[in-house]
């Protein structure tokens, strides 16, 4: 299954051109709730990569700088080019609305992140998005800036932050995904760090920990030999959560 699982596996089904100036038509509203819904797109991405028998980890860490990362141990987003689109699975994915090979019948037998709005979503919403992916022995990153790929020029590479100057690509310009590092042949992955934005969310949208630690369990109890990892950098002795 994992070597037929490419960037033809993905079916783009919709452009993304009017989430941000509707974000209650693809969240529902822009409080509390949408900001929880766009932890479980990302979350039920990787939940849907052990659905299909290829993830048996995932870890969600809340940083102390308010950003979330989920990371697991699946396949990895396709890195190659999808025809249609001529982008890399990566964007397809982060970029075009219900993009992804749930929509299409090779890769998933079951799914369940089939009702929701995908990760394309999330990425426009998010002040900044940060993807890697571990694949073919390589590990590939990428970066947007409220759903447009570019660079961001961090000081730091452990210190990402969405104040950082962003240069967008342009759309002459090819792919910004981009090979950083080497891995094991055998080792595949994503994993996803994003920061809510701001001028997207109100004032009163507040992350839940409960409501997170709730999913995270029901999800353990719903897919046998799935771990679920949640780390807390906001509390001094850093919890762990294993389920």
């Amino acid at each position: 299954m994992a070597d037929s699982y490419g960037a033809r596996s993905l079916t783009v089904l919709e452009g993304l051109d009017a989430v941000r100036k509707r974000p209650g038509m693809y969240i529902g509203t822009t409080d509390s709730q949408g900001l929880m819904h766009c932890l479980w797109e990302i979350i039920d991405n990787s939940v849907d990569e052990a659905l299909a028998g290829v993830c048996t980890k995932i870890v969600v860490t809340l940083h102390a700088d308010g950003s979330i990362s989920v990371a697991d141990n699946g396949r990895g987003i396709p890195v190659d080019i999808e025809p249609k689109t001529g982008l890399t699975g990566v964007e397809v994915v982060l970029t075009k609305l219900h993009a992804g090979a749930k929509f299409g019948n090779d890769s998933y037998n079951a799914v369940g992140g089939l009702h929701g709005v995908g990760s394309s979503v999330v990425n426009a919403l998010s002040s900044r998005l940060d993807v890697e992916v571990d694949r073919n022995g390589k590990t590939y990153r990428m970066e947007f800036h409220q759903g447009h790929p570019g660079i961001f020029q961090d000081a730091e590479a452990d210190s990402p932050s969405p104040e950082t100057h962003f240069t967008r690509t342009r759309k002459n310009r090819p792919t910004e995904l981009r090979e950083v590092g080497k891995v094991s042949p055998k080792t595949t992955g994503t994993r996803i760090r994003y920061w809510a934005d701001p001028e997207i969310f109100n004032e009163t949208a507040r992350f839940s920990y409960d409501q997170l630690i709730d999913r995270v369990r029901q999800t353990s109890f719903l897919v046998p030999g799935l771990k679920l990892v949640v780390i807390d950098e906001n509390i001094p002795e850093n919890i762990h959560e294993d389920v």
